[in-house]
C-alpha cells in the first residue's frame, strides 16, 4: 500500500488571480508524475455531457484556495484515517491491499474514484470535491477511504466485477458487493454496528424499518432500473431517506457472514447470493 499526500503542495496551483491550469500541470506532473492526462481525459469526458461546465469547475477549484481551514480539516481526517492502515489492515485479514491512495487537487473528477495509476489500482481523493461536498471530517474520510478499498480487496481476492443479462441480477450483486465494502468498513473501523452515513437519525431509522426494507427491496428488484431505484446514492429517495440500500447490503452481508468467512464469500457467485438472498429474506 502506498499512500501519497500532496496536501503541502496542493495550493501552488493558483497564482494571484486564482486557479492557474498552468500551474496545477507543474504541481501534478512533479507530484503525481503520469497522471495529468488520465485527470484531462476524464474532466473532458464530463466537460462532453452538458452536465457540468468550465465554470462549474473554476468555481469549485477556486472555493479550495478561499477556505484553507476547511481544508486543513480534510487533511487531518486523511491523516488519521490513513494512520497505520496498511498494518490495521493485515491484522484484521492476514493480508495487504495492494493498492495506492492519494490526496491531490484534480479537476473535480471526484471526491474518492478508483482508477488504475503505475500499474496499480488508485484511490483518489479530490481535495476540491471533499470540500465543495463538506466531506471533511472523519466519517465522510471512512466512507472515501475504507468502503473503497473493501471494493479493492474484494477484486484482488474474489470477484467484484460481473456481467448480467438481467437487471434484477444487477442490483442484487449490487447488493451484496456494497454489502462487502460495508462490512469490510466496519471491520477496520472495529464496530459491527458502524455506518459512515449515519448522520441525523439514518441508522436508527433504517434499524426500526429493517424488515419492510427487505421487503420492499425484493419486491422492487423485479423491475428495478437506473432511473427508477431508490437504494443507492444519497440522491435517491427510500421512504425520505438515502443510501439505504447500503445499509441492507451490510445485514445481508452480515447474514452470510453468520454461515461463512469473509474471504469465502468474496469469490460468491450470482447463484449463491441468489439463494442466500432467499434464505435472509424470510428470516424474522
Amino acid at each position: 500500500m502506498d499512500i501519497i499526500d500532496t496536501y503541502s503542495s496542493a495550493l501552488t496551483s493558483y497564482d494571484n488571480s486564482g486557479f492557474s491550469f498552468e500551474q496545477w500541470k507543474k504541481y501534478i506532473d512533479f507530484t503525481l508524475p503520469g497522471l495529468f492526462p488520465i485527470l484531462v481525459a476524464d474532466v473532458k469526458n464530463v466537460l462532453c455531457t452538458g452536465e457540468f461546465s468550465k465554470e462549474d469547475y473554476l468555481f469549485v477549484l477556486n472555493y479550495v484556495a478561499h477556505n484553507q481551514q476547511q481544508l486543513e480539516v480534510a487533511h487531518n481526517s486523511f491523516l488519521q484515517v490513513t494512520k497505520n492502515l496498511e498494518r490495521i489492515i493485515y491484522e484484521r485479514f492476514g493480508k495487504g491491499v495492494d493498492v495506492i491512495i492519494v490526496f491531490y487537487l484534480g479537476l473535480c473528477n471526484g471526491a474518492g474514484w478508483v482508477t488504475e495509476y503505475r500499474g496499480k489500482t488508485a484511490i483518489l481523493l479530490g481535495m476540491e470535491k471533499i470540500l465543495e461536498l463538506n466531506w471533511c471530517h472523519i466519517n465522510d474520510m471512512y466512507g472515501l477511504i475504507y468502503h473503497e478499498l473493501g471494493h479493492v480487496y474484494q477484486k484482488q481476492y474474489g470477484i467484484l466485477e460481473r456481467d448480467f443479462d438481467k437487471d434484477e441480477d444487477f442490483f442484487l450483486w449490487k447488493l451484496f458487493t456494497e454489502g462487502v465494502a460495508m462490512c469490510f468498513e466496519q471491520i477496520i473501523v472495529g464496530d459491527a454496528e458502524y455506518y459512515h452515513q449515519d448522520k441525523n437519525g439514518w441508522k436508527s431509522w433504517c434499524d426500526d424499518h429493517y424488515e419492510q426494507i427487505k421487503l420492499d427491496f425484493a419486491k422492487d428488484l423485479k423491475t428495478m432500473s437506473y432511473a427508477n431505484q431508490r437504494y443507492f446514492g444519497d440522491w435517491v429517495n427510500y421512504n425520505g431517506y438515502g443510501d439505504v440500500g447500503y445499509y441492507f447490503g451490510c445485514r445481508f452481508v452480515r447474514y452470510i457472514l453468520s454461515s461463512y468467512d469473509f474471504d469465502e464469500i468474496i469469490s460468491f457467485d450470482i447463484d449463491k447470493v441468489k439463494e442466500m438472498f432467499g434464505f435472509h429474506l424470510h428470516l424474522h
